[in-house]
């Protein structure tokens, strides 16, 4: 089954220490695995662009969707033999500790 794991920034979260930050052995023993299907960091918050039509009006702004302490820092498609899996691999994952990871199973168009 294919997952999305949201990688989100979560202030009550350890404080950030780049010497615990071990992503490149997180991302070696997924690889190794062969659960890690893509995955990248985002660009910042500032970067975004929300896009709505209301009203058959097109209507763009700067920013997020929504205002935050938390904001979504990457994201990483997981190809796991079940939700188990999906959650042992994300506890490994840095941002386990320093942030917070959303689990969602994608739902594919039939």
């Amino acid at each position: 089954m294919r997952y999305v794991m949201f990688v989100a920034t979560d202030p009550e979260g350890d404080p950030y220490s780049a010497e615990d930050d071990r992503i490149e052995d997180w991302g070696k023993e997924v690889g190794e695995r062969g659960v890690w299907v893509d995955g990248n960091r985002l660009r910042p918050v500032e970067d975004a662009t929300t896009v709505r039509v209301r009203n058959g009006e097109l209507l763009v702004t700067d920013g997020p969707f929504t205002e935050s302490k938390e904001w979504i820092a990457g994201y990483d498609v997981l190809e796991c033999a079940d939700l188990d899996e999906a959650i042992e691999v994300a506890s490994k994952h840095p941002m386990a500790r320093f942030g917070r990871l959303e689990l969602r199973p994608v739902w594919p168009f039939d």
